[in-house]
């Protein structure tokens, strides 16, 4: 049976480029309570260099990615607001299957966002 795992990337949809230098979390959620089990940053290509979750180590239940978007949206000059309307970006999802791959990406914009779960 194959281990699963999970990965992201993010995507600049405003500027059409992979999102550099940020920061995701990522928790295990469990009814009120989260714990931290993993953190990594962005690359040139958007992506994180390793799996958030590398195979063997992804069980059943619920996860949230947290995407620390502020700098970034900041240093690319697409907002100079002091308040920015997204400066972190959470997706909460489910993981039912622990032998398959989950790819969670973010598609990002100053004002608006949309993941799916990718292959």
């Amino acid at each position: 049976m194959a281990e699963g795992y999970l990965t992201t990337h993010v995507l600049d949809t405003a500027c059409g480029v992979p999102a550099q230098g940020i920061t995701i979390l990522l928790y295990r959620v469990s009814g009120n309570s989260h714990r931290k089990i993993a953190e990594a940053v962005t690359n040139d290509d958007g992506r994180t260099d390793m799996p958030l979750l590398p195979a063997g180590e992804m069980k059943a239940g619920d996860y949230e990615l947290i995407f620390q978007v502020e700098d970034y949206l900041r240093n690319s000059g697409q907002v100079e607001d002091e308040v920015l309307f997204l400066g972190q970006i959470p997706i909460r999802f489910g993981v039912c299957d622990e032998s398959l791959h989950y790819h969670v990406p973010l598609l990002l914009s100053p004002y608006g966002y949309s993941t799916y779960r990718g292959s």
